[in-house]
């Protein structure tokens, strides 16, 4: 009988991913949501989209070459395309040229290179770039496109393009009346007047049958890209599931008990960032907890935080501050929920 030699641990029982494989297909699951966004929303996202590549792969090159790292390794991981791409859905469509390229910058150079690249970084780059810019530029943020859906007019490429690197608009068109505030953003104010959601949602325009207009699909896309992930094994189930269930379930327990002054579970888990960060942004394996005990903690605590945040906080999508949040408390709930070290009895210290 012929023995074959068993290679050193750990033991992986799922098909290897290299750092780049897995990136590109996290990308990958991206673009049918990309795609629509664009096509909801106009040109704008996809001018972003490749000026936030281009400035992420920038800084990253200058940051290695600083370092005296090798180059090509690190460019043709996809990280920081991965990052560039998970900011440019958190900025409005008709974002300005020097928003981007700030919060990119930001992103990529101080939150990933300076604690020292990939692997080492604390907190999501994506997300601290984004709170960046929301802290430092909280009007330029809040000039969201309106879906092609009920938008009176809109911009053509070469206008958008100038409005973006030039901040010039067609003589007869203003900026208001191209943009207006997020679903989340208008309930919230709604609601501190006194309004119903049910009446909210059935008066304002932006409002379709779950949650905001266009949103909707773009989280239905993010939702299957992220089921194709879990089929893949690039991520686990444990932090999705425990994020957008524990926000359904205190979203659930307000509604039940108050359906005039609190939105339903479809308005929280279809209007904003929800599913993007449940699939995309908690995941990220560097600064999210490790174990799968730990993961459901970690992507509760997220949830719950999220529904706070946009409930009694002062921004209306709380999912970039609760994803930093629970970076911080990610090493502590890796030590308390370590799993059992092979060999050992459980009364063994």
């Amino acid at each position: 009988m012929k023995f074959r030699k068993a290679l050193s641990s750990p033991y992986i029982h799922h098909p290897p991913y290299s750092t780049a494989g897995m990136m590109f297909t996290v990308i990958l699951a991206l673009m049918p949501a990309l795609a629509a966004y664009t096509f909801l929303f106009g040109w704008g996202v996809l001018i972003n989209a490749v000026l936030a590549v281009t400035v992420a792969l920038i800084c990253e090159a200058g940051m290695l070459a600083i370092r005296g790292r090798s180059l090509f390794p690190a460019l043709q991981d996809g990280s920081a395309v991965l990052t560039a791409l998970l900011l440019v859905f958190a900025l409005p469509p008709l974002a300005p040229w020097w928003l981007t390229t700030i919060g990119v910058a930001f992103a990529i150079i101080v939150a990933k290179q300076l604690y020292g690249g990939l692997g080492f970084n604390p907190f999501n780059p994506a997300m601290i770039g984004y709170v960046v810019l929301l802290v430092s530029f909280p009007r330029e943020l809040t000039l969201w496109s309106l879906p092609s859906s009920i938008a009176d007019v809109s911009l053509n490429f070469g206008s958008t393009l100038s409005y973006i690197f030039a901040g010039s608009l067609p003589a007869h068109l203003s900026i208001d009346a191209l943009t207006s505030a997020t679903p989340l953003d208008t309930m919230k104010t709604q609601l501190g007047l006194g309004n119903t959601p049910a009446d909210i949602m059935a008066a304002e325009p932006v409002f379709g049958f779950l949650g905001g207009k266009g949103w909707i699909w773009i989280n239905l896309l993010l939702l299957a890209g992220g089921i194709w992930l879990i089929y893949r094994r690039v991520i686990s189930w444990h932090i999705p599931v425990a994020l957008l269930g524990s926000l359904a379930t205190i979203s659930g327990l307000f509604y039940l008990f108050d359906s005039t002054h609190n939105a339903s579970p479809l308005f929280h888990l279809f209007s904003g960032a929800a599913i993007l960060g449940a699939f995309f942004i908690a995941t990220d394996p560097v600064t999210a907890a490790t174990s799968n005990l730990g993961r459901l903690w970690y992507g509760a605590g997220i949830g719950i935080l999220i529904y706070i945040i946009r409930s009694w906080g002062g921004f209306p999508d709380g999912v970039a501050f609760a994803v930093l949040l629970m970076n911080m408390a990610a090493p502590t709930i890796d030590h308390y929920t370590k799993p059992r070290v092979f060999g050992h009895d459980q009364q063994d210290g």
